[in-house]
């Protein structure tokens, strides 16, 4: 007996013996049982990085429209109710549970993975609550994902780039196949790429999909304080920069407004309710200012495009010596993310993860000398440890970065007695 969400959570992580799975035939199959046929508009998001952004972005201007939004996103950080959010509010552990008991119900012997139970659980709140609009976040790919299940109206492509190479293949045109997969025929399909790679307009292209590419069908220009929007549907003019911080989140935001619009004969959106949405969206740990002295980021960089970002924005504020508290999963590029950072750091404080994927900080460490970073190097019995001693360390004047994975970020904000929104 499943008494409360925890033990339903332990639950769906023993039904299936891998914790990714790929396919569609085991969640389609319990959808039908289900009959999980939503009658409202969704938007499929995918990308090896940005995804969460835009996401948010959408969720933030069709609330501000008036919409009721369902939004689907994983991982989470703190809790597990930060993956299904119904008009800006998390799911509680009743009507999670209560979809959880209805899904185990009618599986049968179909064992589904803990992300398929989830996103069917997701759309199950969904439709209960009559959402007028739902928005799925894709977890791994996008071709064999779960959400895949479902029909997007309109589907977005962040970005593509080397990430999950055991699933998705080693090469970038490999990787934008398997997240074309969301297109749908005579659907608009969007890329927020700038190098749009040949397999996914081919894609687009065989299966009748109207491919909109951020340069050519839609894009923005970017003033002192504002920017506008273009697209082969119309324009937007000074607007608010997005609440976000970080360098690509106009080609995010971009790509939220061409959504929009492939959207506008089902849910139009004023510009009060872009400029307001815009204005109000937030993202817990996408290059997250915590305020206090030494300056505290957050950022879930775990790939070498999410890192070259972060490098970037640290790059783009005012000199400061800065403290890494880095950990990471042990299948991820860890060479690739610190030689991305190497010369915006430091000081790196390594720690482990306690996960079944988590690298050990001898790992890490060994990493970072195998790519000769500029920095010192000091090894941290955990992650709250390396939080302790870089804010030690730190000068008032300095900041310190804690990025690598969800599970740092995670343990940072537990550290410090963070929420998440």
């Amino acid at each position: 007996m499943r008494n409360n969400l925890a033990d339903w959570l332990t639950h769906l992580e023993s039904l299936h013996p891998k914790t990714i799975a790929l396919g569609l035939e085991r969640v389609a199959l319990v959808k039908k049982r289900l009959k999980l046929n939503p009658d409202f508009p969704i938007i499929i998001v995918g990308g090896t990085n940005g995804k969460g952004s835009v996401c948010s972005m959408l969720e933030s201007i069709l609330h501000a429209a008036g919409y009721k939004v369902g939004c689907y996103t994983s991982p989470h950080l703190l809790d597990y109710n930060e993956r299904v959010r119904i008009a800006k509010q998390q799911a509680s552990d009743a009507e999670l549970c209560a979809s959880f008991e209805l899904i185990e119900q009618v599986r049968g012997d179909t064992a589904l993975t803990y992300f398929e139970f989830g996103t069917l659980a997701a759309m199950q709140c969904f439709i209960a609550h009559k959402v007028d609009v739902a928005i799925l976040e894709v977890g791994l790919g996008g071709r064999l994902d779960a959400v895949n299940v479902f029909d997007a109206d309109v589907s977005v492509v962040t970005s593509v780039d080397i990430d999950h190479v055991d699933y998705l293949g080693d090469t970038r045109e490999k990787i934008s196949f398997e997240k074309a997969g969301i297109f749908r025929h005579g659907h608009v399909a969007i890329c927020a790429d700038t190098d749009v790679p040949d397999a996914l307009r081919m894609h687009a292209g065989d299966i009748g999909a109207e491919l909109w590419c951020i340069g050519s069908e839609f894009g923005f220009t970017a003033h002192q304080g504002q920017w506008d929007y273009r697209s082969k549907v119309g324009s937007r003019s000074a607007l608010p920069h997005p609440a976000l911080r970080g360098a690509f989140q106009l080609h995010n935001a971009s790509a939220v407004l061409a959504a929009l619009d492939a959207l506008k004969d089902k849910t139009p959106v004023s510009m009060e309710a872009v400029r307001r949405g815009l204005s109000e969206v937030e993202l817990t740990g996408r290059f997250q200012f915590v305020p206090g002295k030494p300056q505290l980021i957050l950022d879930v960089a775990h790939n070498p495009h999410a890192a070259r970002s972060l490098a970037q924005n640290l790059a783009n504020l005012p000199p400061a010596k800065t403290f890494a508290v880095i950990a990471m999963l042990k299948d991820k590029d860890m060479a690739g993310v610190v030689q991305a950072l190497d010369a915006q750091v430091d000081v790196w404080l390594v720690a482990g993860i306690d996960a079944p994927r988590g690298a050990t900080r001898v790992e890490l460490t060994q990493v970072l000398k195998d790519a000769g970073v500029r920095g010192e190097v000091v090894v941290c019995d955990s992650i709250a440890e390396s939080l302790h001693e870089a804010s030690k360390r730190a000068g008032e004047n300095d900041r310190i970065a804690a990025f690598g994975s969800f599970y740092t970020v995670a343990e940072v904000m537990q550290v410090r007695g963070m929420r998440t929104r």
